[in-house]
């Protein structure tokens, strides 16, 4: 049987899952879409791109759908949900991957009546390569917090942890991206100054970070056992290693997240 998934706010994020969904065949069979945005021009070009039925009304969407995923900015929560809080019933899955809201928060904007889980996307979903870290509010249960996974699996990989370490999540994994990004670019710019031509050079810090990452995946040993496997005595990698911690580097990635996840419990303030 297929579940009706309605997306609030089809934005980069909402139509990166669709589009997910709609690529997995197994998606393809398991969900009927429809979405919302905030005009009706862009709910005629996001029903276009997508192949799936997108308008204005998020009172008609949350009314037609089993479950809601709600893909608003975090700031803007609050205000959509409180709209059309009285269209959820207690059967429905609310899906919320606005950051540093909570699953008490969303209960309590959306009256009360559905089943909540919060979840934390970064933007490689938006190549099928991302990571998504969910977590359920009290009394959901196996069934619907699989339902929420299913949303995510065709974008990448998902884990489920407790409420309490999301911010630690939004911290890694969902300004992570960013991180990464400077560390390519900063290689890239290494490469330059040792005379690569600078495609050449990008090309290779981010399939170095690709290939490298893949690796931890796959072989499921520890990074440090990984990099031993590089490091041959009086070569070149440990001069590169010594250099990389008199930088503090590994420091500063780790001050990094905890500075991340120390905003994102900042910001539920100001988003509530």
């Amino acid at each position: 049987m297929s579940m009706k998934l309605g997306i609030i706010g089809l934005g980069k994020m909402g139509e990166a899952i669709a589009a997910g969904l709609r690529r997995s065949e197994k998606g393809a069979k398991g969900w009927v879409l429809a979405g919302t945005t905030y005009s009706k021009a862009s709910a005629t070009e996001a029903s276009k791109r997508l192949g799936i039925p997108c308008h204005t009304d998020n009172r008609k969407l949350v009314a037609e759908s089993d479950i809601l995923l709600l893909c608003v900015k975090p700031h803007q929560a609050e205000s959509v949900l409180r709209a059309v809080a009285g269209q959820f019933r207690s059967d429905q899955l609310l899906v919320s991957i606005c950051a540093s809201i909570t699953t008490a928060q969303l209960k309590e904007w959306s009256g009360g009546k559905p089943h909540i889980v919060r979840s934390m996307p970064n933007t490689p979903c938006l190549i099928g390569e991302g990571m998504t870290v969910l977590s359920a509010a009290p009394g959901v249960d196996e069934a619907r917090l699989e339902h929420a996974k299913n949303i995510f699996s065709p974008l990448g990989k998902t884990a489920v942890v407790e409420e309490s370490l999301m911010d630690g999540v939004t911290g890694l994994s969902g300004c992570g991206p960013a991180y990464v990004y400077l560390i390519v670019e900063a290689l890239s710019e290494a490469g330059v100054k040792v005379g690569l031509p600078r495609k050449v050079a990008t090309l290779l810090a981010a399939q170095t970070l690709a290939g490298s990452a893949r690796m931890v995946l796959e072989r499921g040993e520890h990074p440090a056992a990984l990099k031993d496997e590089v490091t041959t005595p009086a070569g070149c990698t440990i001069d590169g290693l010594m250099a990389l911690e008199e930088g503090k580097l590994r420091v500063t990635l780790i001050k990094a997240v905890l500075a991340a996840s120390k905003r994102s419990k900042t910001l539920r303030g100001t988003s509530a």
